[in-house]
């Protein structure tokens, strides 16, 4: 059963020929680029090259470019159907545009990652310094700004992402003597 189904397929015209009703040549040019299984493939090409400058072309190319150059006729001849006037130039161009959108989406990223990453270096480094310094004024009597109220004010950089204070870091309630 499968022998005469793979019979009936060998002898089974291209979709090239079958949309020409002509009969399929064994030397048929289409024939190994254009499957019969495929009839749209070739229904595309057509309308926008010509069965004839589709030959022409096939017959100019290289053996082992043929397949090549029918896929990117095949695409070509996609693209025109849905956009007529730019066809995969269009489709190109929308791409490209998109690159560049994305491209400076990123870029804007980086920045707010190197603005975000200097920041923490930033919180890091200064709050320590900060409260030695608040705490070592307060232990002397010096003029911290809470010396009365044996609190003091917790700035921006001593909080958590989540604007929370940060006690680890020399927030409010550390060092009070």
């Amino acid at each position: 059963m499968a022998s005469s189904s793979t019979s009936s397929y060998t002898n089974s015209p291209c979709a090239a020929c079958k949309f020409l009703r002509r009969k399929c040549m064994p030397d048929c040019i289409f024939a190994p680029y254009f499957p019969p299984e495929e009839p749209q493939k070739f229904a595309n090409v057509h309308k926008i090259f010509g069965a004839s400058n589709v030959s022409k072309l096939l017959n100019e190319v290289h053996p082992h470019q043929r397949e090549d150059a029918v896929n990117s006729l095949a695409y070509e001849a996609e693209a025109r159907m849905k956009d007529p006037v730019y066809g995969c130039v269009g489709a190109i161009s929308v791409l490209q545009r998109q690159v560049i959108r994305l491209q400076k989406e990123l870029d804007e990223t980086n920045a707010d990652l190197v603005r975000y990453a200097s920041s923490y270096n930033h919180e890091i480094l200064l709050p320590t310094s900060q409260s030695e310094r608040s705490s070592s004024s307060r232990v002397r009597g010096g003029g911290s700004l809470g010396q009365n109220s044996g609190s003091y004010f917790s700035p921006s950089w001593n909080r958590n992402a989540y604007g929370e204070r940060n006690y680890e870091r020399g927030g409010e309630g550390e060092g009070d003597i």
